[in-house]
């Protein structure tokens, strides 16, 4: 079967390679994929790839080969999955504690778009606790973690300021939820209840001026690729705070229940990801492009050919 490999210095990080199919363990599906999503996290680990490693979290298809323990959806089955790795193929193996059945109405280009940023978002949401009435800052927003943030949270009741590069690339924002968009941290008035800080260098230490007392500022990533700042001494915003380092990998909540979750709420029209664009799998490489130069608002997905008869 063909999937993208990394490629390891050349001009493009990946090349579309001829490679052995899945094999499962007990409790893995293989799912013929429809439909992936890129993250820009992807485009950091094949600056320098594990051996072995194939990029690939977000998929949506269907179950070709069942779980040999019984478990899990049967063959025939539309699902949403999120792979530890290879789903940027025709074909890859996810657990069956990974997967979620689709409803016939949502659409493979859809529902690729949830596992890796709607999980984030969902999670951090549960990690910040009820957020009713409470002022809200995320930086970094304009992306697909971003996107389902400020739907989720303004469901809540939260107060929402999303911190985005440029206006154009937040109005969707606004139309999910968002009280304000703002181009720049020290722009917001604050004080703030919950930050969620996704940009690391100087913005995090910036983010925490504008927490309010006893405030929870959860770091969820380093988008920047500068070492975060953060100074004891300075006593802007709360002089007592809570700072969480937050891995989305690291819950109670098994995967399947979670994308269950997600599903759920966008068939039920509560939730909607932001697909910016949509192309063959064969434009990978130039998406990919674009996610690096910030042109993607929300998740760009990638649409793989069905199989010949």
């Amino acid at each position: 079967m063909l999937a993208w490999t990394p490629t390891e210095g050349a001009d493009d990080p990946i090349a579309l390679t001829e490679v052995d199919a899945p094999r499962p363990g007990p409790s893995e599906v293989v799912v013929q994929v429809a439909a992936y999503s890129v993250n820009r996290g992807e485009t950091f680990l094949l600056e320098a790839p594990r051996p072995g490693w194939r990029p690939g979290r977000d998929v949506a298809g269907t179950v070709v080969q069942a779980a040999s323990d019984g478990s899990g959806p049967p063959v025939g089955r539309r699902v949403v999955g999120h792979p530890a790795q290879g789903g940027w193929a025709e074909q890859v193996a996810v657990p069956v504690d990974a997967v979620s059945e689709l409803p016939p109405d949502l659409e493979p280009t859809v529902a690729a778009a949830l596992p890796l940023a709607g999980l984030t978002a969902l999670r951090l949401l549960r990690t910040m606790g009820p957020l009713a009435g409470r002022r809200v800052l995320i930086t970094g927003a304009a992306g697909g973690v971003g996107h389902y943030f400020v739907e989720l949270a303004a469901a809540q009741g939260a107060v929402v300021s999303a911190v985005v590069s440029t206006p154009a690339r937040g109005r969707r924002l606004l139309e999910l939820g968002a009280h304000e968009l703002l181009t720049s941290v020290e722009d917001g008035n604050g004080p703030y209840d919950v930050v969620a800080e996704s940009v690391g260098g100087a913005v995090l230490g910036q983010a925490w001026s504008r927490l309010a007392q006893r405030g929870l500022l959860v770091w969820f990533g380093q988008a920047s690729r500068e070492p975060a700042q953060l100074d004891f001494f300075d006593w802007r915003g709360g002089a007592s705070g809570t700072l969480r380092k937050f891995d989305a990998s690291d819950g109670d909540v098994p995967d399947a229940l979670d994308l269950a979750t997600l599903v759920r709420l966008v068939a039920g029209g509560r939730l909607h990801p932001e697909v910016d664009r949509v192309r063959d799998w064969r434009a990978t490489p130039e998406v990919l492009r674009a996610l690096l130069a910030r042109e993607v608002r929300g998740n760009a997905v990638l649409t793989v050919p069905a199989p010949s008869a």
